[in-house]
């Protein structure tokens, strides 16, 4: 299995990335992930209460409210109300747009 920084292209799921941490840290797939667990979890946990999360040259997790708008159906051009929602964003830090340029 190629890893990380071998593959070209395409995506890397849950289990590479895992695979990947346990590698580059020397720590078993379990601890890995545990670890990558508790950090998704902790960045949603603080999304959920309205804060943003940063990491120094990675990039910021935050939440945006989108107001509620007009859509409309594509099957049938029907108008169609859509509620107003709050999403996730992710913003890149420029250690992070500097390592993909």
């Amino acid at each position: 299995m190629p890893g990380l920084t071998e593959k070209k292209g395409g995506q890397v799921n849950k289990m590479e990335l895992i695979e990947h941490v346990a590698k580059q840290a020397d720590i078993s797939k379990a601890a890995a992930g545990r670890a990558l667990e508790a950090m998704v979890g902790g960045i949603r946990s603080a999304l959920k209460k309205g804060n943003s999360v940063t990491l120094v040259g990675f990039g910021t997790f935050s939440v945006s409210k989108r107001a509620a708008r007009t859509g409309r159906n594509p099957r049938t051009g029907a108008s169609i109300k859509i509620k107003a929602a709050k999403v996730a964003k992710f913003r890149a830090g420029k250690a992070l747009k500097d390592a993909i340029n």
